[in-house]
């Protein structure tokens, strides 16, 4: 199958027009300040364009640091930007989006998403834990807040490198133990977690053979084992990264 690579989109936001705090005529919403939406992982749930719904991948988000970095997944590539708020509005700057293609992601979807966050001004509205983002087309994100996840006990679905959802890993630091799949094959192997590092074990995987670029991933999965990783949380995602400096992203599982 013919794969298509997603051009890199440079993105700016230009300012979300809803005011801090105020509520909307006829209903129980309010707009979305800074200090509603900094610090929170906002998965995306869902897009709407030209009156079309599609489900967000599991593996989008939006994050908003205190300080304006922003990170976040169209599903398979990759963005930031710094964020700036005034007058209950947000722009982000200098938004740029990596270029990878990526099976089971739908190309258009990213492309869409990206366009819709780049579509001039977006209102922003908070009614409980979501988050709506809409353009003065009558576009809209949905995004929902997730609580902070821990490291162990978690399954956490690999995002990079990209296996379409199908590798993910748990961590038991009770028992000392990582079990999860490599995408095709499933692994086991000792974990202990001491001072922001883990110390894995030789993993035991089941020998099935799948297609080359699953193969090939879990080739780069494996390198994980047999030395030492340092690790780093962030809200609900997880980097690791080997003494050779490679690294691994996760996000957890839903």
């Amino acid at each position: 199958m013919e794969k298509q690579r997603l051009t890199l989109v440079v993105l700016t936001v230009l300012p979300l027009m809803a005011a801090c705090g105020t509520e909307q005529a006829g209903s129980d919403s309010v707009g979305a300040g800074p200090a509603a939406v900094t610090g929170v992982h906002w998965a995306i749930d869902d897009l709407t364009v030209d009156g079309k719904n599609s489900k967000a991948p599991s593996t989008t988000y939006l994050r908003i640091a205190e300080d304006g970095e922003v990170r976040g997944s169209l599903g398979c590539n990759d963005f930031g930007a710094e964020a700036a708020f005034k007058d209950g509005s947000v722009s982000f700057d200098g938004m740029s989006a990596t270029e990878k293609a990526c099976e089971g992601i739908p190309t258009t979807f990213e492309t869409s998403l990206a366009r819709t966050l780049d579509d001039g001004t977006l209102s922003a509205e908070t009614k409980g834990d979501k988050l709506t983002l809409t353009t003065a087309d009558g576009d809209r994100v949905t995004l929902t807040k997730k609580p902070d996840a821990a490291l162990d006990g978690t399954k956490w679905t690999i995002t990079s490198p990209h296996t379409a959802g199908k590798a993910h890993l748990t961590f038991d630091e009770k028992a000392g133990k990582v079990s999860g799949s490599l995408g095709c094959n499933k692994v086991n192997a000792t974990a202990t977690v001491s001072d922001g590092h883990i110390t894995l074990g030789a993993p035991s995987t089941t020998r099935m053979m799948c297609d080359t670029s699953l193969m090939q991933t879990e080739k780069e999965l494996l390198g994980l084992f047999n030395g030492k990783v340092t690790y780093e949380l962030d809200h609900r995602t997880l980097t690791l990264t080997s003494e050779n400096g490679e690294t691994t992203n996760a996000v957890a599982a839903e």
